[in-house]
């Protein structure tokens, strides 16, 4: 008997462990955060974007052998108690410019909940539960519906969004 794996989806989790001294200033992301969708312009470059960019996709080639290259950033803001409308992030009309894997991260976030939805064969809509708290970050392919649960009552949360493409 042999078995042949066809697909395999995958969820990627964890702390963005920085080594000393050159942690991830998350004041500052909140801010170009802030201040693109107060002026509605693209997410600016900035050093702590590309440490946390280079520490993901270093981390995801050296442990899972998946090359990424940075395609988008964006950022939400969540007000207490608000829960996004479903987000869809690939294009089912033009998959070859559409990213192949979203991140999020938690920039300040509190009570904070990801559902992703999956289909596994015939059982459809399933889905996963995943929190997103501060310095963490979830990763998954584009094609999963996904939305974001804000649970708190106090104060807005920040995520930071970049989609990749696998090269």
């Amino acid at each position: 008997m042999q078995k042949i794996l066809l697909t395999e989806q995958s969820i990627f989790f964890g702390d963005v462990d920085m080594p000393r001294d050159w942690d991830i200033d998350r004041e500052q992301l909140s801010q170009d955060i802030l201040k693109t969708n107060i002026n509605e312009t693209q997410f600016p470059f900035s050093r702590n974007w590309d440490m946390l960019n280079t520490y993901i996709t270093e981390h995801i080639n050296l442990n899972f052998h998946i090359n990424l290259v940075s395609k988008q950033t964006t950022g939400h803001i969540f007000k207490p108690k608000e829960t996004s409308t479903p987000f869809l992030q690939v294009d089912p009309v033009d998959l070859r410019n559409s990213p192949d894997y979203i991140l999020l991260y938690g920039v300040h976030v509190k009570d904070c909940f990801v559902k992703i939805f999956y289909d596994d064969n015939r059982r459809k809509g399933r889905s996963w539960d995943i929190p997103l708290s501060n310095n963490k970050f979830i990763m998954f392919p584009s094609t999963n519906l996904h939305y974001i649960t804000n649970k708190q009552e106090e104060n807005l949360n920040f995520i930071l969004n970049i989609s990749y493409e696998y090269i």
